[in-house]
């Protein structure tokens, strides 16, 4: 029995980590970019779109397939940036312990 109180301590303690680990990834925020910057798309350490900046130059109505492609591409930079932070993130906190493919944490 006192094994399984240092199990149930334990996890608490991780479900802890995590949730703090999850208030640290919504308060972060990962900028992608493209078009060589022209283009900047800001996310939550969660996903969740912050700002979208686009220079000038491309306000132009002849340039607005361009300036969807790119939004689409810094967009998808910041997410890739995102879920790379969250996996570092998560290595930190399990200690290097590979979860099951498929288990996103805290996702």
């Amino acid at each position: 029995m006192k094994n399984l109180g240092n199990m149930m301590r334990q996890a608490q303690e991780m479900q802890d980590k995590l949730q703090n680990m999850q208030q640290d990834l919504s308060a972060m925020e990962i900028i992608g970019s493209s078009g060589g910057g022209l283009v900047r798309v800001t996310l939550s350490g969660k996903t969740e779109a912050r700002r979208v900046e686009i220079d000038p130059s491309l306000l132009k109505e002849s340039e607005a397939q361009v300036l969807e492609d790119l939004i689409a591409a810094a967009f998808n930079d910041a997410r890739a940036k995102v879920e790379t932070m969250a996996q570092q993130k998560m290595a930190e906190l399990t200690g290097g312990l590979q979860l099951p493919p498929g288990l996103k944490l805290p996702f």
